[in-house]
Protein backbone atom coordinates (compact mmCIF):
# COMPACT_ATOMS: atom_id res chain seq x y z
CA UNK A 1 0.00 0.00 0.00
CA UNK A 2 1.56 3.28 -1.22
CA UNK A 3 -0.82 5.91 0.34
CA UNK A 4 -1.48 5.57 4.04
CA UNK A 5 -3.84 3.54 5.48
CA UNK A 6 -6.87 4.97 6.35
CA UNK A 7 -7.96 4.17 10.43
CA UNK A 8 -11.42 4.46 12.11
CA UNK A 9 -10.87 4.05 15.54
CA UNK A 10 -14.04 3.84 17.36
CA UNK A 11 -14.03 4.50 21.51
CA UNK A 12 -16.15 4.61 24.67
CA UNK A 13 -14.79 7.55 25.36
CA UNK A 14 -10.93 9.68 24.30
CA UNK A 15 -11.36 10.98 27.60
CA UNK A 16 -7.39 10.49 28.35
CA UNK A 17 -7.31 7.16 30.33
CA UNK A 18 -5.09 3.61 29.96
CA UNK A 19 -6.74 2.20 26.60
CA UNK A 20 -7.08 5.85 25.30
CA UNK A 21 -2.99 6.87 25.75
CA UNK A 22 -2.00 3.62 24.32
CA UNK A 23 -4.16 4.60 20.89
CA UNK A 24 -2.34 8.23 20.63
CA UNK A 25 1.24 5.95 21.61
CA UNK A 26 0.32 4.14 19.02
CA UNK A 27 -0.56 6.67 16.30
CA UNK A 28 2.44 8.75 17.07
CA UNK A 29 4.58 5.92 16.36
CA UNK A 30 2.94 4.95 13.89
CA UNK A 31 3.73 8.52 12.38
CA UNK A 32 2.34 9.26 8.10
CA UNK A 33 2.36 5.38 7.46
CA UNK A 34 -1.63 6.02 8.61
CA UNK A 35 -4.08 8.52 8.50
CA UNK A 36 -6.78 8.37 11.69
CA UNK A 37 -10.49 9.21 12.45
CA UNK A 38 -11.66 8.86 15.64
CA UNK A 39 -15.66 8.53 16.80
CA UNK A 40 -16.36 8.65 20.71
CA UNK A 41 -19.68 7.47 22.31
CA UNK A 42 -19.55 10.28 24.47
CA UNK A 43 -19.89 13.45 22.79
CA UNK A 44 -17.01 15.62 23.36
CA UNK A 45 -14.76 13.42 25.89
CA UNK A 46 -11.75 14.33 23.55
CA UNK A 47 -9.13 14.79 26.61
CA UNK A 48 -6.44 12.85 24.62
CA UNK A 49 -6.97 14.63 21.59
CA UNK A 50 -4.29 17.31 22.66
CA UNK A 51 -1.26 14.06 23.28
CA UNK A 52 -1.33 13.57 19.61
CA UNK A 53 1.71 14.92 17.65
CA UNK A 54 1.05 17.50 15.71
CA UNK A 55 2.56 15.63 12.61
CA UNK A 56 -0.37 12.96 12.98
CA UNK A 57 -3.00 13.59 10.18
CA UNK A 58 -6.32 12.62 12.31
CA UNK A 59 -10.13 13.95 12.22
CA UNK A 60 -12.44 14.52 14.66
CA UNK A 61 -16.03 14.02 12.65
CA UNK A 62 -18.35 14.11 15.79
CA UNK A 63 -21.97 13.25 15.20
CA UNK A 64 -22.24 15.95 12.89
CA UNK A 65 -19.94 14.61 10.40
CA UNK A 66 -20.21 10.56 11.47
CA UNK A 67 -23.00 8.44 12.68
CA UNK A 68 -22.75 8.49 16.41
CA UNK A 69 -21.82 5.55 18.37
CA UNK A 70 -24.15 6.71 20.83
CA UNK A 71 -28.33 5.74 20.85
CA UNK A 72 -30.39 2.77 20.79
CA UNK A 73 -29.27 -0.49 18.73
CA UNK A 74 -31.16 -0.72 15.34
CA UNK A 75 -31.22 -1.78 11.56
CA UNK A 76 -31.47 1.78 10.10
CA UNK A 77 -28.43 2.91 12.68
CA UNK A 78 -26.33 0.24 12.20
CA UNK A 79 -26.57 0.14 8.41
CA UNK A 80 -25.10 4.01 8.42
CA UNK A 81 -22.18 3.03 10.82
CA UNK A 82 -21.38 0.52 8.43
CA UNK A 83 -21.49 2.81 5.43
CA UNK A 84 -19.21 4.84 7.18
CA UNK A 85 -16.61 2.00 7.91
CA UNK A 86 -16.47 1.33 4.31
CA UNK A 87 -14.31 4.14 3.57
CA UNK A 88 -11.43 2.41 5.94
CA UNK A 89 -8.51 0.35 5.68
CA UNK A 90 -9.26 -1.26 9.06
CA UNK A 91 -11.89 -0.37 12.22
CA UNK A 92 -10.85 -0.60 15.60
CA UNK A 93 -13.35 -0.58 18.53
CA UNK A 94 -12.30 0.18 21.77
CA UNK A 95 -14.51 -1.23 24.97
CA UNK A 96 -18.14 -2.17 25.62
CA UNK A 97 -19.32 1.49 23.91
CA UNK A 98 -17.85 1.04 21.30
CA UNK A 99 -19.53 -2.08 20.41
CA UNK A 100 -22.60 -0.84 18.63
CA UNK A 101 -19.88 -0.57 15.87
CA UNK A 102 -19.05 -3.93 16.37
CA UNK A 103 -22.48 -5.10 15.99
CA UNK A 104 -22.80 -3.00 12.51
CA UNK A 105 -20.32 -5.29 10.92
CA UNK A 106 -21.82 -8.04 12.16
CA UNK A 107 -25.16 -7.08 11.21
CA UNK A 108 -24.20 -5.53 7.36
CA UNK A 109 -20.81 -7.59 6.25
CA UNK A 110 -22.96 -10.53 4.74
CA UNK A 111 -23.83 -7.73 2.19
CA UNK A 112 -20.93 -5.31 2.12
CA UNK A 113 -17.17 -5.59 1.60
CA UNK A 114 -16.01 -3.61 4.71
CA UNK A 115 -12.71 -3.65 6.42
CA UNK A 116 -11.39 -5.96 8.86
CA UNK A 117 -12.72 -4.65 13.02
CA UNK A 118 -10.05 -5.29 15.35
CA UNK A 119 -11.77 -4.99 18.96
CA UNK A 120 -10.08 -4.11 22.16
CA UNK A 121 -10.64 -4.54 25.57
CA UNK A 122 -9.47 -3.01 28.49
CA UNK A 123 -11.83 -3.35 31.67
CA UNK A 124 -14.94 -2.53 33.47
CA UNK A 125 -16.35 0.41 34.70
CA UNK A 126 -18.38 0.62 38.15
CA UNK A 127 -21.27 -1.32 37.24
CA UNK A 128 -19.53 -4.09 36.31
CA UNK A 129 -16.80 -4.03 39.29
CA UNK A 130 -18.77 -7.00 41.45
CA UNK A 131 -20.38 -8.97 38.29
CA UNK A 132 -20.39 -8.37 34.17
CA UNK A 133 -23.67 -7.24 32.99
CA UNK A 134 -25.58 -10.55 31.62
CA UNK A 135 -27.37 -8.13 28.62
CA UNK A 136 -23.49 -7.13 27.70
CA UNK A 137 -22.15 -10.42 28.16
CA UNK A 138 -25.02 -12.03 25.87
CA UNK A 139 -24.65 -8.91 23.54
CA UNK A 140 -20.27 -9.64 23.22
CA UNK A 141 -21.13 -13.44 22.36
CA UNK A 142 -23.56 -12.44 19.72
CA UNK A 143 -21.18 -9.34 18.53
CA UNK A 144 -17.70 -10.51 19.05
CA UNK A 145 -17.31 -12.94 16.37
CA UNK A 146 -17.00 -10.65 13.62
CA UNK A 147 -13.91 -9.07 14.75
CA UNK A 148 -10.93 -10.62 13.26
CA UNK A 149 -9.36 -9.95 16.59
CA UNK A 150 -10.16 -9.56 20.56
CA UNK A 151 -7.17 -7.79 21.90
CA UNK A 152 -6.74 -7.67 25.98
CA UNK A 153 -3.76 -6.62 27.49
CA UNK A 154 -4.00 -8.99 30.87
CA UNK A 155 -3.88 -12.69 31.74
CA UNK A 156 -7.47 -11.86 33.87
CA UNK A 157 -9.29 -10.68 30.74
CA UNK A 158 -7.72 -12.95 28.58
CA UNK A 159 -9.56 -15.90 30.51
CA UNK A 160 -12.73 -13.66 30.60
CA UNK A 161 -12.45 -13.84 27.03
CA UNK A 162 -12.51 -17.11 26.60
CA UNK A 163 -14.43 -18.43 29.25
CA UNK A 164 -17.51 -15.81 29.47
CA UNK A 165 -17.81 -14.32 26.01
CA UNK A 166 -16.84 -17.80 25.07
CA UNK A 167 -14.27 -16.73 21.87
CA UNK A 168 -12.12 -19.31 20.65
CA UNK A 169 -8.37 -18.99 21.54
CA UNK A 170 -7.16 -18.41 18.28
CA UNK A 171 -9.38 -15.11 17.78
CA UNK A 172 -7.94 -14.08 20.86
CA UNK A 173 -4.87 -11.85 21.32
CA UNK A 174 -2.65 -10.81 24.71
CA UNK A 175 -0.76 -7.80 24.13
CA UNK A 176 0.91 -6.47 27.67
CA UNK A 177 1.04 -2.66 27.83
CA UNK A 178 4.16 -1.08 27.19
CA UNK A 179 5.94 2.56 27.68
CA UNK A 180 8.77 4.54 26.60
CA UNK A 181 10.88 3.72 29.16
CA UNK A 182 12.58 6.68 31.27
CA UNK A 183 16.42 7.35 31.94
CA UNK A 184 18.29 7.53 35.42
CA UNK A 185 19.06 11.05 34.26
CA UNK A 186 14.63 11.86 33.60
CA UNK A 187 13.98 9.72 36.72
CA UNK A 188 16.37 12.20 39.06
CA UNK A 189 15.66 15.43 37.29
CA UNK A 190 11.01 15.28 36.71
CA UNK A 191 9.38 17.74 35.70
CA UNK A 192 7.75 20.35 38.25
CA UNK A 193 4.33 19.32 39.53
CA UNK A 194 1.99 23.01 39.60
CA UNK A 195 1.55 23.12 43.56
CA UNK A 196 4.01 20.52 45.08
CA UNK A 197 7.59 21.84 46.66
CA UNK A 198 9.41 19.44 46.31
CA UNK A 199 12.51 21.06 49.05
CA UNK A 200 9.58 20.62 52.03
CA UNK A 201 10.43 17.66 54.02
CA UNK A 202 8.09 14.60 54.19
CA UNK A 203 6.98 12.02 51.90
CA UNK A 204 5.46 12.59 48.86
CA UNK A 205 2.56 9.55 48.03
CA UNK A 206 1.04 9.69 44.39
CA UNK A 207 -1.09 8.13 42.01
CA UNK A 208 -2.22 8.76 38.34
CA UNK A 209 -5.56 8.22 36.97
CA UNK A 210 -8.66 9.55 35.96
CA UNK A 211 -10.99 10.69 38.41
CA UNK A 212 -13.54 8.31 38.10
CA UNK A 213 -15.57 6.13 40.21
CA UNK A 214 -13.76 3.08 39.41
CA UNK A 215 -10.35 4.53 40.56
CA UNK A 216 -12.04 4.91 44.05
CA UNK A 217 -9.69 7.56 44.87
CA UNK A 218 -11.66 8.54 47.81
CA UNK A 219 -10.44 5.17 49.24
CA UNK A 220 -6.50 6.48 48.86
CA UNK A 221 -7.87 9.42 50.38
CA UNK A 222 -8.82 7.60 53.24
CA UNK A 223 -5.53 5.31 53.48
CA UNK A 224 -3.45 8.37 53.58
CA UNK A 225 -5.14 9.97 56.39
CA UNK A 226 -4.86 7.30 58.49
CA UNK A 227 -1.53 5.20 57.53
CA UNK A 228 1.02 8.94 56.32
CA UNK A 229 2.72 10.99 58.63
CA UNK A 230 1.61 15.00 59.31
CA UNK A 231 4.40 16.24 56.71
CA UNK A 232 3.39 13.82 53.94
CA UNK A 233 1.68 15.10 51.09
CA UNK A 234 -0.89 13.29 48.77
CA UNK A 235 -0.66 14.15 44.51
CA UNK A 236 -3.16 13.00 42.75
CA UNK A 237 -2.37 13.59 38.69
CA UNK A 238 -5.37 13.58 36.95
CA UNK A 239 -8.97 14.98 35.92
CA UNK A 240 -12.41 13.76 35.64
CA UNK A 241 -16.00 13.72 37.10
CA UNK A 242 -15.51 12.80 40.73
CA UNK A 243 -12.51 15.88 41.45
CA UNK A 244 -15.33 17.30 43.88
CA UNK A 245 -16.17 13.82 46.14
CA UNK A 246 -12.31 13.74 45.86
CA UNK A 247 -12.10 17.11 47.84
CA UNK A 248 -15.04 16.81 50.24
CA UNK A 249 -13.43 13.40 51.18
CA UNK A 250 -9.80 15.04 51.86
CA UNK A 251 -11.66 17.82 53.86
CA UNK A 252 -14.43 15.57 56.02
CA UNK A 253 -10.85 13.35 56.80
CA UNK A 254 -8.83 17.19 57.47
CA UNK A 255 -5.72 16.58 54.60
CA UNK A 256 -7.28 18.85 52.36
CA UNK A 257 -4.20 20.81 52.83
CA UNK A 258 -1.73 18.39 52.50
CA UNK A 259 -3.79 16.89 49.12
CA UNK A 260 -2.17 18.21 45.44
CA UNK A 261 -5.19 17.83 42.81
CA UNK A 262 -2.98 19.61 39.32
CA UNK A 263 -5.14 18.26 36.67
CA UNK A 264 -4.18 16.66 33.58
CA UNK A 265 -0.55 15.84 32.34
CA UNK A 266 0.93 14.62 29.42
CA UNK A 267 3.76 12.08 29.27
CA UNK A 268 3.45 11.50 32.75
CA UNK A 269 6.02 9.42 33.83
CA UNK A 270 8.84 12.71 33.25
CA UNK A 271 6.93 13.61 36.65
CA UNK A 272 6.95 10.31 38.84
CA UNK A 273 10.71 11.18 39.81
CA UNK A 274 9.08 13.58 42.00
CA UNK A 275 7.06 10.71 44.22
CA UNK A 276 8.65 8.79 47.03
CA UNK A 277 5.73 6.23 46.52
CA UNK A 278 2.93 5.12 44.00
CA UNK A 279 -0.36 4.46 44.71
CA UNK A 280 -3.47 2.49 43.00
CA UNK A 281 -6.61 2.36 44.89
CA UNK A 282 -8.97 1.50 41.75
CA UNK A 283 -11.86 -1.40 42.79
CA UNK A 284 -11.21 -2.61 39.00
CA UNK A 285 -8.11 -2.72 36.76
CA UNK A 286 -6.98 -4.93 34.18
CA UNK A 287 -3.18 -4.49 33.52
CA UNK A 288 -2.43 -0.31 34.39
CA UNK A 289 -0.03 1.65 32.55
CA UNK A 290 0.09 4.00 35.62
CA UNK A 291 1.66 1.04 37.44
CA UNK A 292 4.12 0.11 34.92
CA UNK A 293 5.54 3.84 34.41
CA UNK A 294 5.77 3.95 38.35
CA UNK A 295 7.84 1.12 38.43
CA UNK A 296 9.72 1.70 35.57
CA UNK A 297 10.76 4.73 37.63
CA UNK A 298 12.14 2.83 40.33
CA UNK A 299 8.81 3.66 42.71
CA UNK A 300 7.39 1.01 45.69
CA UNK A 301 3.41 0.53 44.70
CA UNK A 302 0.71 0.41 47.39
CA UNK A 303 -1.92 -0.98 45.50
CA UNK A 304 -5.15 -2.99 45.76
CA UNK A 305 -4.98 -6.74 44.45
CA UNK A 306 -6.97 -6.08 41.17
CA UNK A 307 -6.45 -7.38 37.68
CA UNK A 308 -3.06 -8.36 36.46
CA UNK A 309 -0.96 -6.19 39.52
CA UNK A 310 0.26 -9.14 41.48
CA UNK A 311 1.51 -10.43 37.94
CA UNK A 312 3.13 -7.20 37.43
CA UNK A 313 5.00 -5.79 40.03
CA UNK A 314 8.11 -7.38 41.78
CA UNK A 315 7.90 -10.13 44.18
CA UNK A 316 9.21 -7.73 46.69
CA UNK A 317 6.67 -5.25 46.43
CA UNK A 318 3.60 -8.54 47.01
CA UNK A 319 3.43 -7.30 50.60
CA UNK A 320 2.03 -4.08 49.85
CA UNK A 321 -1.11 -5.00 47.54
CA UNK A 322 -3.95 -5.44 49.57
CA UNK A 323 -7.73 -6.58 48.94
CA UNK A 324 -10.44 -4.14 48.04
CA UNK A 325 -11.69 -4.30 51.71
CA UNK A 326 -9.11 -3.88 53.54
CA UNK A 327 -8.04 0.12 53.90
CA UNK A 328 -6.93 -0.69 57.46
CA UNK A 329 -4.07 -2.93 56.07
CA UNK A 330 -3.50 -0.53 53.24
CA UNK A 331 -2.71 2.06 55.71
CA UNK A 332 -0.94 0.10 57.67
CA UNK A 333 1.53 -0.72 54.34
CA UNK A 334 1.91 2.88 53.75
CA UNK A 335 2.77 3.90 57.81
CA UNK A 336 5.51 1.13 56.83
CA UNK A 337 6.39 2.39 53.78
CA UNK A 338 7.00 6.09 54.77
CA UNK A 339 8.76 4.95 57.73
CA UNK A 340 11.54 3.29 55.77
CA UNK A 341 13.41 4.89 53.01
CA UNK A 342 15.36 1.86 52.45
CA UNK A 343 12.70 -0.32 52.50
CA UNK A 344 11.27 1.92 49.58
CA UNK A 345 14.44 1.68 47.51
CA UNK A 346 14.54 -1.73 47.63
CA UNK A 347 11.42 -2.31 46.08
CA UNK A 348 11.74 0.39 43.89
CA UNK A 349 14.65 -0.82 42.03
CA UNK A 350 13.15 -4.57 41.91
CA UNK A 351 10.36 -2.92 39.99
CA UNK A 352 12.25 -1.07 38.05
CA UNK A 353 14.23 -4.14 36.85
CA UNK A 354 10.91 -6.29 36.33
CA UNK A 355 9.76 -3.20 34.07
CA UNK A 356 13.00 -2.50 32.19
CA UNK A 357 12.73 -6.57 31.42
CA UNK A 358 9.27 -6.62 30.44
CA UNK A 359 7.26 -3.89 29.40
CA UNK A 360 9.26 -2.00 26.91
CA UNK A 361 7.19 -0.20 24.36
CA UNK A 362 8.78 -1.09 21.66
CA UNK A 363 7.84 -4.60 21.92
CA UNK A 364 4.26 -3.58 22.36
CA UNK A 365 4.39 -1.18 19.57
CA UNK A 366 5.87 -3.91 16.67
CA UNK A 367 3.23 -6.67 17.97
CA UNK A 368 0.08 -4.04 17.11
CA UNK A 369 2.03 -3.10 13.92
CA UNK A 370 2.19 -6.57 12.69
CA UNK A 371 -1.09 -7.03 13.99
CA UNK A 372 -2.78 -4.17 12.17
CA UNK A 373 -1.32 -4.42 9.00
CA UNK A 374 -1.36 -7.71 8.56
CA UNK A 375 -5.13 -7.29 8.05
CA UNK A 376 -4.65 -3.53 6.37
CA UNK A 377 -3.09 -5.50 3.73
CA UNK A 378 -5.42 -7.85 3.42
Amino acid sequence: MTRPARILHAHSTFALGGKEARAVHLMNAFGDAAEHVVLTAVPGALGARDAIDPGIKVDFPGDEGAPPLHGKPSPGRYLRLARYMAGFDLVLTYNWGAMDAVGARRMCAPFMRLPALIHAEDGFNQDEVVRQNPKRVAFRRLMLPTAAKLVVPSQRLEAIARDVWRQPARRVLRIPNGIRLPSEAEIAAPLPIPGLDRSRPGVVIGTIAGLRAVKNLPRLVRVFAAGAPADARLVILGEGPEREAIVAEAERLGVADRMILPGFVSDPVRYLGNFDIFALSSDSEQFPISLVEAMACGLPALCTDVGDIRAMASADNAPFLFGTNDEAGMAQGLARLCADSGLRCTIGAANRAVALHEFDENAMIESYRSLYWSFIRR
